[in-house]
């Protein structure tokens, strides 16, 4: 009877054990159950000054050598219009030259010009004049054809005559009046608008006049 007592008082005990030890577990685990909450608000307080730090500590993108890309992305911009101004100036630059180069073309052209109209006056002047009956002669055709020659230069070389004949209106832009003499009038007369002849022809190059028509007005 004793021994049996004994055993039953010691399953008893360790009954009691057990049941102790269960009833500590869960107070040993409790606080790691509470401290997970405060983890996650450390975290996400943590996580949230990190983005807010972020974003407000966020610089301009940079090249390798550290100069900002917006500074450099300006100054290709003036790069590229100081290049197009450049390229505009050096086309007006060609413009201008070709022009400088006509003009230089006429003007040393007018001057050559100049000094071959009187030559060409003295054929007119002889070959306006020559009698009916020796136009067959072979000096009359050699001078004719001399006189052909200079005409036929200054055509090519763009020299128009100003084409003028009796009875047409005087314009000042291209005509010259010449005092009529044979008349005997000290003074000049007065204009009619009409031109009664033609006694020098005149020139023009490019629409230039270089010489204009010398006449006699009505």
């Amino acid at each position: 009877m004793d021994k049996k007592n004994k055993k039953s008082k010691e399953e008893q005990e360790k009954n009691e054990k057990a049941e102790d030890s269960e009833l500590v577990e869960p107070t040993n685990k409790e606080p790691a159950r509470n401290a997970s909450p405060a983890r996650q608000s450390d975290d996400s307080h943590s996580d949230g000054h990190s983005d807010a730090g972020g974003e407000k500590s966020e610089e301009p993108k940079k090249t390798a050598g550290g100069e900002p890309v917006e500074s450099i992305v300006s100054k290709e911009e003036e790069y590229l219009n100081n290049w197009k101004r450049a390229m505009a100036d050096f086309e007006n630059y060609k413009k201008r030259q070709i022009e400088s180069q006509k003009d230089l073309l006429r003007y040393s052209l007018e001057g050559i010009t100049m000094q071959i109209l009187p030559v060409l006056d003295n054929f007119h002047a002889s070959t306006d004049h020559i009698p009916e009956d020796q136009k067959d002669n072979q000096w009359v055709v050699g001078i004719m054809h001399i006189q052909k020659q200079l005409e036929d230069l200054l055509k090519n070389n763009e020299i128009e005559e100003i084409q003028t004949k009796e009875g047409d209106e005087f314009d000042p832009k291209i005509h010259e009046a010449i005092k009529n003499d044979q008349k005997g009038e000290k003074d000049e007369p007065e204009l009619k608008n009409k031109i009664e002849k033609v006694l020098q022809k005149g020139y023009k190059i490019g629409g230039k006049v270089i010489r204009p028509t010398r006449v006699v007005v009505e």
